[in-house]
């Protein structure tokens, strides 16, 4: 079993980015590096499903709805994954995993939240 640890996940509006990020502290790099590594994405009530996969010599591969905004890339001597995500849709709102997929670990998971409203700004008009 790996250990993976992910970040980066927020709140934020569309067309905003994020960064997530999956470590593995606690793995070596011999078990880490040679795993195919991948990102899932569950929504609110659905099941979770493919975002990104990586290869361990960084051939990508990308489900459609999120080609050409998210990238999935990689640093084996630091042992982490990240996922680059860019113009964010209010679809793209779920709980993101990072799994690796030779010992089938997967991480807790890291909240993303892509709101199509703005936060608001207050305008006080006073006489």
């Amino acid at each position: 079993q790996v250990y993976l640890v992910e970040s980066g996940g927020g709140s934020v509006q569309a067309g905003e980015s994020l960064r997530l990020t999956c470590k593995a502290p606690r793995t070596i790099t011999s078990v880490f590096n040679p795993s195919p590594m991948a990102w899932y994405r569950q929504a609110p009530g659905k099941q979770r499903d493919l975002v990104a996969q990586i290869s361990n010599a960084g051939r990508t591969n990308y489900v459609d709805s999120v080609k050409g905004r998210f990238t999935i890339s990689r640093d084996n001597s630091r042992k982490t994954v990240y996922l680059q995500m860019d113009s964010l849709l209010p679809e793209d709102t779920g709980v993101y995993y990072c799994h690796h997929i030779e010992s089938m670990s997967w991480g807790r998971g890291t909240q993303v939240t892509v709101s199509s409203w703005g936060q608001g700004t207050q305008v006080t008009v006073s006489s």
